[in-house]
């Protein structure tokens, strides 16, 4: 357990802040009302994400002492964390201004930010899962001697393993959230690493046939249970901090691509860094909790919402035609026509990706506050063109084209991802997530086809990215035509046949 740190003010007793101190604070916390016991007021929490938490002001002379002593205690990400909720601890807000730049909109209770970090684990472990092929096969195929075409087959058999995912998905809806979440997150880097000992290209496709699926399994149930445990102005911003911790998963597995350099063989050493996910498993097992809206709601069997979901089925279908062959193929061509090695690989990634951590952050709190319509109309068809127009180009241009197209397709992901989890019920929602995932990733494999294809018939990478990017803008249009606005309603506004549920 974390100690109770400490932060003491003095004023002059007619300042402002002196004045300000006597009155309960409202922003990252909310305070009770003031205790009175003798010369010394007291404020403890009523509200926010602290473990504990006293304030105390009295008079000292012709000054005012404030003292405050708190505890904030998070899985692994306290130290990233803890500066900045010792600054906003100190210098309280307006009142009614609860979100600082990196906080969400609302005040989440401990229990919600305890949650969210160990599902920011999980999706970090899933990321590393989902990206492990795709960076990693382009060395494989050359170690074993296949050609593009056998590429993109592998590409799609592995996303074709989405139906192992898909009975995760109904499980969860019967069993819960919290069970098979730990259950993929020990299942997930064990197959995963298996890719280290294989003696043939087929026998590592069928590793990640299994591993991978599992990866995507575990991504999308931390994405309903964080949906499920936010609050109803904040489940945008939870996705795209889990978003952002799939990043750094996925960039574990980016740096770890330069191992590829060390030989022929070097590649297998990215699929045994798997097993550095196993402590985030144990972290799960210990810690996480059942979701409130599933302990309430998951005995009631409510209707799928066929037409919700066939909705958000043709979104994602058209949406992965591109995504999926542009992220699949970015490695082979910076290798191919760029001439990049493994080690330039890993630095143009990161560099063009990283800062997209920036977009999702903005973009959850854009879809919280003014909309996931607009967000998702200003941000997509950008980032279509920009990506596309990376495949045509080199140099500089290049670089800049991959950076503003990694940036709005980010910024546009919470917005669409949240749509998932809040157009249906709790008994239905994991189903229905695994529904649609399989549909996005049957579609990722029928693009990543497609180009391979084309590729082998002498088409250049411009020409067929160009083609598939009109999926994403057309994806864009639908969902700005016939989504609903969901932004600022509880789970239960939108899913009326569910029970209310307490999720503070």
């Amino acid at each position: 357990m974390q100690r109770v740190r400490t932060i003491t003010h003095r004023w002059p007793v007619d300042s402002d802040e002196a004045r300000t101190a006597l009155e309960p604070r409202d922003d990252l916390l909310r305070e009770t009302e003031g205790c009175t016991v003798g010369e010394v007021v007291e404020f403890g929490q009523a509200h926010g994400p602290l473990q504990a938490y006293r304030r105390t002001v009295c008079a000292d002379g012709d000054h005012v002492i404030e003292r405050i002593e708190y505890r904030f205690c998070l899985p692994w990400f306290r130290p990233l964390l803890a500066p900045l909720v010792r600054r906003a601890v100190a210098h309280r807000r307006p009142a009614g201004s609860t979100s600082q730049w990196w906080a969400p909109p609302d005040q989440l209770t401990a229990r919600q930010a305890h949650t969210l970090a160990l599902l920011a684990l999980a999706s970090m472990a899933a990321a590393f899962a989902n990206t492990l092929f795709t960076q990693t096969s382009t060395f494989a195929a050359e170690a074993f001697a296949a050609g593009d075409g056998a590429l993109g087959v592998a590409g799609a058999v592995v996303r074709l393993g989405i139906v192992i995912a898909l009975p995760f998905a109904f499980i969860a809806d019967r069993v819960g959230r919290r069970r098979t979440i730990v259950l993929l997150a020990w299942l997930t880097p064990l197959c995963c690493a298996l890719g280290a000992l294989v003696p043939s290209f087929p026998l590592l496709v069928a590793t990640q046939t299994v591993g991978r699926p599992l990866g995507i399994a575990l991504s999308l149930l931390a994405g309903v249970a964080a949906a499920e445990e936010m609050p109803r102005n904040s489940r945008a911003y939870a996705l795209s901090v889990l978003a952002m911790s799939a990043g750094l998963g996925a960039g574990v597995c980016v740096a770890g691509l330069a191992l590829a350099d060390v030989g022929d063989e070097g590649w297998r050493l990215v699929y045994l860094m798997s097993l550095v996910w196993m402590p985030v498993a144990v972290s799960l097992t210990r810690h996480l909790h059942e979701t409130r809206r599933f302990e309430t709601a998951h005995r009631v069997a409510p209707p799928m919402h066929r037409g919700r979901l066939g909705l958000i089925a043709v979104v994602a279908l058209a949406s992965n035609l591109f995504v999926a062959p542009a992220s699949y193929f970015q490695n082979d061509y910076l290798r191919i026509e760029r001439f990049f090695s493994a080690g330039d690989i890993t630095v143009f990634t990161l560099l063009t990706g990283t800062p997209a951590s920036i977009g999702l952050l903005l973009g959850g709190r854009l879809s919280d506050v003014i909309g996931r319509r607009r967000v998702i109309i200003w941000c997509t068809p950008l980032s279509a063109v920009a990506l596309a127009l990376a495949f045509s180009t080199s140099g500089v241009l290049m670089w800049a084209a991959t950076l503003l197209g990694g940036l709005t397709a980010a910024m546009a992901f919470p917005a669409f991802a949240v749509y998932r989890a809040e157009l249906f019920p709790t008994g239905s929602r994991g189903s229905a997530n695994g529904i649609i995932t399989t549909t996005a990733l049957l579609a990722g494999s029928l693009g990543i086809v497609v180009v391979g294809v084309l590729r082998d018939q002498g088409m250049s990478y411009g020409q067929v990215i160009g083609i598939v990017a009109l999926g994403q803008i057309i994806a864009a249009l639908i969902a700005y035509r016939w989504y609903p606005e969901t932004a600022h309603l509880e789970l239960e506004q939108l899913n009326p046949e569910d029970p209310a549920v307490a999720v503070e």
